[in-house]
């Protein structure tokens, strides 16, 4: 994410947190735990092309590891997170600086 400015300074990646509705969250397994998904994050990548991981909590409680899954490929998955990259464009752009 290079600018053509010189001046500007080099991004290298962008990455937003989303909530995933109740109604939108599934299940998965790993390494012999269930974990239900409930984040997903987005990351704009320097070919403005987007990587999208899920992460959750196990069902049966804890903590458990941070590990990241595959988001299904499902519309309203697909339409959360473009929904969820305009809404972060939007309040980028109304940003008021450092305190």
């Amino acid at each position: 994410m290079n600018a053509p400015d010189g001046d500007a300074p080099e991004v290298s990646a962008l990455a937003i947190n989303v909530v995933i509705p109740p109604q939108l969250r599934w299940r998965d397994f790993r390494r012999g735990e269930e974990f239900e998904l409930q984040t997903l994050t987005v990351r704009l990548l320097p070919d403005l092309s987007v990587a999208v991981k899920a992460y959750g909590r196990p069902v049966a409680g804890g903590r458990g590891a941070y590990v990241s899954f595959a988001m299904p490929d499902r519309p309203q998955l697909r339409a959360l997170v473009d929904a969820a990259a305009n809404r972060a464009a939007d309040l980028w752009r109304g940003n008021t600086g450092l305190g």
